[in-house]
């Protein structure tokens, strides 16, 4: 049995791998942790994620919260996460980290940390969005330049960053198989007279509304064709349960930095 702790308990992804933990057999919530001023203080994390009491009290204690993992998940805010990590490091448990917006010091850090702990960042936590990587590499470094690259990500109207860490991630992937950084070759807005599209440039559209859930595409656009790689995700509980995938695989791993490729072998 693979003690979980969840930071960031009352948020969207943490209610879902509350319900998600209390699904699976060989897993159990150990601790709950949320804001210094979270209403959910005190209360059970079952009865916060509306899947029924599971006998765990949310707190916003670090250490309480952590005291009996085996590994921590944690989707908070990219500054929280460091905080949290910190003290996740100092007594030797393991992180999955899935919060999103993070900059590049906040990755620098997450590098420094897993110098000396167990680290799994990843933007999207679900299989299929992680197979998608794969092919996105694949695709992008077998097809010839002239096939322009464009990323169309659409998520609900309460996401707060943009374009999605996803949808970067994908950049990044489509970026490093052309021998080039998303650094020199994206793009991300576009208004007025643009001219031609720039050679070489990877394109971003951003849409926001509604309860969506997650939806990406890459384009890769060409004269006389088109191909199309898409991921739609209908329910949020897919990310958690690509969540508690990483969470067994990386409790026991010895220090370094991680991420899905490591979990599905790719």
């Amino acid at each position: 049995m693979v003690n979980v702790a969840v930071l960031g308990v009352t948020g969207r992804m943490g209610r879902c791998l509350v319900r998600a933990i209390r699904e699976a057999p060989d897993l159990t919530l150990s601790g709950a942790l949320a804001s210094p001023d979270s209403a959910a203080l005190g209360r059970d994390a079952g009865d916060v994620a509306e899947c029924g009491p599971v006998g765990v009290e949310v707190t916003s204690d670090r250490l309480v919260a952590l005291e009996r993992a085996d590994v921590a998940i944690d989707f908070t805010l990219p500054d929280v996460t460091l905080d949290n990590l910190a003290v996740a490091g100092a007594q030797g448990i393991p992180m999955v980290v899935g919060t999103t917006g993070l900059t590049n010091a906040h990755h620098e850090a997450l590098r420094v940390a897993s110098r000396g702990v167990a680290v799994l960042f990843a933007p999207n936590m679900s299989l299929g969005m992680n197979l998608l990587f794969s092919l996105v590499a694949q695709a992008a470094a077998a097809l010839p330049a002239d096939y322009d690259i464009e990323i169309i990500e659409a998520h609900h109207r309460h996401k707060v960053d943009a374009p999605s860490g996803t949808a970067l991630r994908i950049g990044e992937i489509a970026a490093g198989a052309r021998k080039t950084t998303l650094q020199g070759s994206g793009v991300y807005s576009r208004m007025g007279n643009t001219g031609p599209r720039p050679d070489g440039s990877i394109g971003f559209a951003t849409v926001r509304g509604g309860d969506i859930v997650g939806d990406h595409t890459v384009l890769f656009a060409a004269t006389g064709e088109r191909l199309e790689i898409s991921h739609r995700a209908s329910d949020r509980m897919t990310f958690a349960y690509g969540a508690l995938q990483a969470a067994r695989w990386l409790a026991g791993r010895p220090p370094g930095m991680y991420g899905m490729a490591d979990v599905l072998d790719l």
